[in-house]
């Protein structure tokens, strides 16, 4: 039997130890925002399968250009349509769903033309998005837990300076990185270097040299190893959550995930989860509730 003086010196060690068994619990990643029958934001949290939604996309910024978000179906983010979608995320993190805005895309109108471009940019992003204010705050008062760094296009540079200049503002501010699986990334290995990044998802998707193909995943498993080696907190796993997800291939099956990938990942120091690409593909193909008892 414990005494009632060791019970109460045992709680606070446990509240400890339960704080840090959940805060390097791995998790799932998902990408929301660009297709209008994904259903609401608060519909993908209220799933309880995701730990971190980035909604997508910031897709015009830099270079002198007025920022543009762009979140295809579910409003207009020129118009002033978006801020009821704050209301989502005062939701999800009220569920302790971590909400980020994601830079960038496959496609759209964005760089940075030198450090004072991405100083300006990083105090927009601040001013509308984040801890600071503004009358033209897209999502209303919501204040997003983070910056995902989705940079698909340019040359790479400044993007560490983008980086240095958000951390600057709130040292606890998530930062989030989706690269390439080839390893190191065209655009995004500079500013990963910094140290700077809480997360690091890397896409497994659309790169033949270093994704899964026909039951092999040994070109997986290589590229996976390199990309354990970046001064990150975590590193996710990115797939897509279907076949039509990823039109140049990369699909893995979620029998194969269970058993042959997630197996052969999960003992890797920085492993943090799976990121999906995307909500839409997921919500279609029920592919985080197949996978999520086995991240």
């Amino acid at each position: 039997m414990v005494s009632v003086t060791a019970s109460l010196l045992l709680l606070p060690l446990l509240l400890i130890s339960s704080f840090i068994e959940q805060s390097s619990a791995a998790g799932i990643a998902v990408y929301w925002g660009q297709n209008g029958n994904e259903g609401s934001l608060a519909d993908a949290c209220n799933t309880g399968n995701y730990q971190f939604i980035n909604v997508a996309f910031l897709a015009v910024f830099g270079n002198g250009q007025t920022p543009q978000l762009n979140l295809a179906g579910h409003c207009d983010g020129t118009a002033s349509t978006c801020s009821g979608i704050g209301n989502d995320v005062k939701t999800c993190q009220s569920k302790g769903i971590k909400v980020l805005l994601s830079l960038g895309g496959g496609s759209g109108g964005y760089s940075l033309t030198s450090a004072d471009d991405a100083n300006q940019v990083a105090n927009y992003i601040w001013n509308n998005f984040l801890g600071g204010s503004s009358n033209s705050r897209p999502l209303g008062d919501a204040v997003l837990d983070g910056v995902d760094f989705d940079i698909e296009a340019g040359d790479g540079q400044h993007w560490d300076e983008l980086a240095k200049a958000l951390k600057g503002l709130n040292q606890q501010l998530i930062l989030s990185a989706a690269p390439q699986c080839p390893f190191p990334d065209a655009h995004l290995s500079t500013a990963i270097n910094t140290g700077l990044f809480n997360y690091v998802w890397v896409q497994f998707y659309n790169n033949p040299p270093c994704m899964y193909t026909s039951g092999n995943i040994n070109n997986l498993l290589s590229s996976w190893n390199q990309w354990n080696t970046v001064q990150a907190g975590q590193v996710f796993l990115g797939v897509p959550a279907s076949s039509a997800a990823a039109p140049s291939g990369g699909f893995i099956p979620a029998d194969v995930m269970t058993s042959q990938v997630l197996p052969a990942i999960k003992g890797a120091a920085k492993y943090g989860g799976v990121m999906i690409w995307d909500r839409f593909n997921d919500l279609q193909n029920k592919y985080s509730d197949a996978i999520k008892g086995s991240i």
